[in-house]
């Protein structure tokens, strides 16, 4: 959520909600910059703290104004966040289980601890070996340690291909176009199409494994605005798919305004089949998430690529964030008995009203693009 916002105001220029931004982000930073807040870190997975540093990155790649210091303390850097997290991970790379690999649970108390899946990996050479990535570059869900990652849940989502796509656009970029990384990124893209299904038109984003039928859990709704970001982003890194990509950006996004024009009178929600053209009755942050992305990253054209440490870039670099903190915060037994306290509800609501502010703006700064 916080990383679209970043992307709204870099997008349309609309400042109006970076204050609200960037507190959103500072609160969940920890005591040790690291993005494993006491609240929260019972249940974090290593999926979960990677987003909160895709958000950082964005923010030190779009230049996105720098945390305010208080009277007290230094703020981090924006960069220097998504250092600690990158730290933190690498340390946690499990080579006694499949050869290598994160697993999804940071902490052995968790369902999940024994799962390897591809959203808190990425690395792409350890995931082209094993069974997450098949020889068409179809992207998996995950795979058990127990029986060695021998079997592999052949779910397909749209985050995952978002981030291998990423990971792939970014590795062209670095290497100057290397064949290499040109071949896995289009290979990566292709696969994509199975979610631009051809009976709806093979523009329109579908998130296949449970749009359809009707069985989309909570999170599950927003997986598509990370494909969207994604698409986004690679056209900007590798000009070249350009052609490809703009055309499902534009088709998905006219779907999506029309499930957030369809609702009951007063309603601002979105709806989440962007393949109907009535509003479908679903409602929630992540359809939120989804429509807003889409409709703003039609505009990515309209601004500069990301910057760099060596290449305009002024958000401070930390290499050493993050390797002073034990793997496990000392805070941990207080947390498994914690109450949810009235803050944490009221998380909610507020990450509601920012995506109702946000895709409201950006439908704005589209009608006059």
């Amino acid at each position: 959520m916080f990383g679209q916002m970043i992307e709204y105001w870099f997008l349309t220029g609309d400042p109006s909600y970076n204050d609200v931004v960037t507190e959103g982000i500072l609160a969940q930073i920890s005591p040790t910059n690291d993005f494993m807040p006491t609240e929260q870190v019972r249940s974090e997975g290593n999926d979960d703290q990677a987003f909160w540093a895709f958000a950082a990155l964005s923010a030190a790649e779009m230049k996105f104004p720098d945390p305010p210091d208080t009277p007290k303390t230094k703020a981090p850097s924006w960069l220097g966040l998504a250092q600690a997290v990158f730290n933190e991970q690498v340390a946690r790379w499990d080579t006694q289980h499949c050869g290598g690999g994160l697993r999804w649970q940071i902490f052995q108390f968790n369902k999940g601890y024994d799962y390897k899946n591809s959203i808190s990996n990425g690395g792409w050479d350890w995931m082209v070996d094993s069974v997450l990535i098949d020889k068409e570059f179809r992207v998996y869900d995950g795979t058990y340690i127990t029986d060695n990652c021998h079997n592999v849940s052949k779910i397909q989502w749209t985050y995952n291909a978002g981030t291998m796509l990423m990971g792939a656009a970014n590795m062209y970029n670095l290497t100057d176009a290397a064949p290499k990384w040109r071949n896995r990124l289009e290979l990566v893209l292709n696969a994509t199409a199975v979610f631009f299904p051809p009976q709806y038109g093979s523009n329109i984003m579908v998130e296949v494994a449970c749009e359809t039928q009707g069985t989309c859990n909570y999170d599950q709704p927003s997986f598509k605005a990370y494909l969207s970001r994604w698409l986004a982003a690679t056209v900007q890194l590798a000009p070249f798919t350009n052609d490809f990509i703009m055309p499902k950006l534009k088709a998905s996004a006219l779907g999506a305004a029309g499930q957030c024009s369809g609702a009951p009178r007063g309603n601002t929600m979105c709806g989440r089949k962007w393949f109907q053209k009535q509003w479908d009755n679903n409602q929630g942050v992540g359809e939120q998430m989804s429509a807003m992305s889409v409709i703003q990253n039609n505009l990515i054209k309209n601004v500069p690529g990301p910057v760099s440490l060596q290449k305009g870039g002024t958000s401070k670099s930390d290499p050493s964030a993050g390797t002073t903190d034990p793997n496990t915060p000392a805070a941990v037994p207080r947390l498994l008995t914690r109450q949810i306290t009235a803050g944490d509800k009221a998380g909610a609501s507020i990450l509601t009203g920012l995506s109702i502010g946000g895709l409201l703006g950006t439908l704005y700064w589209i009608s006059f693009a």
